[in-house]
């Protein structure tokens, strides 16, 4: 591409841009969203982490204020679907989420997980698909695992409402291994002292991490595109990429 081609396809983008800022801003200037209370690095209690900066960024190029309302995750996607804020954050997408909420093109972040197991009692298999039938395994109540994890029948699932009961429960042996995204173990797991006592086994997959906006919003569309629109000129700028080398820190 030469540089008229590149000033004008520039040029070009940010006319677009623009109309599009004036058509979401014409229509919603503010988003109340729901926000999980306990993923860190990406979501904390206090209403902090990469995906409230994201957002919060990504909308302000179009004018778009952000409001969060911080609460446990599987709350927040019940608040989402009946329409009681604007969307929710951070929702995988995958079979089991596209058909609830308006999914933008652009995800926030690729979030991998694990299934974790306690060093003195190894889980029997070094892989999801050959863990012998029955074997009892935590996950957070509300989360997303991915479509295949959906579909397994060889484990018992033990639902719960935090990352320290997962880390609880394992030390205990009430469970045998439990699913975790990585860099939210890691917070958790030094937090509690115990990152030698609870390791990663095996993967268990990869998440495109989205903002899900209600189906109840009439922009919720045009909004999703705005965020798009929002993240791609971060990530021009260098800003996305500064955000990720901060958190990696």
């Amino acid at each position: 591409m030469d540089r008229t081609t590149g000033t004008v396809m520039r040029i070009i983008f940010l006319l677009l841009f623009a109309l599009l800022t004036q058509a979401v801003s014409a229509n919603q200037t503010s988003l109340q969203l729901a926000a999980e209370d306990s993923w860190p690095p990406f979501a904390d209690d206090t209403g902090r982490g990469l995906s409230h900066e994201l957002i919060k960024r990504a909308f302000a190029k179009s004018g778009v204020k952000v409001d969060s309302l911080v609460v446990p995750y599987s709350r927040a996607l019940m608040m989402a679907e009946k329409g009681q804020v604007d969307g929710v954050f951070n929702v995988a997408r995958q079979q089991s989420t596209e058909d609830r909420f308006v999914f933008g093109a652009t995800p926030l972040f690729v979030a991998k997980a694990s299934f974790y197991e306690y060093r003195q009692r190894p889980l029997p298999a070094r892989d999801k698909h050959l863990l012998p039938e029955g074997t009892i395994i935590g996950v957070m109540e509300g989360y997303e695992y991915g479509d295949e994890f959906a579909s397994l029948k060889n484990l018992r699932l033990l639902e719960v409402s935090s990352q320290q009961q997962l880390i609880n429960l394992l030390l205990c042996g009430r469970i045998q291994g439990a699913v975790m995204y990585d860099l939210v173990a890691s917070q958790y797991l030094k937090r509690m002292g115990v990152e030698d006592e609870i390791v990663p086994a095996f993967a268990n997959h990869e998440s495109n991490i989205y903002l899900a906006f209600s189906r109840s919003l009439p922009a919720a569309a045009e909004l999703a595109a705005s965020l798009d629109a929002g993240l791609a000129e971060l990530m021009r700028d260098g800003e996305y990429q500064q955000l990720l080398t901060e958190l990696a820190q």
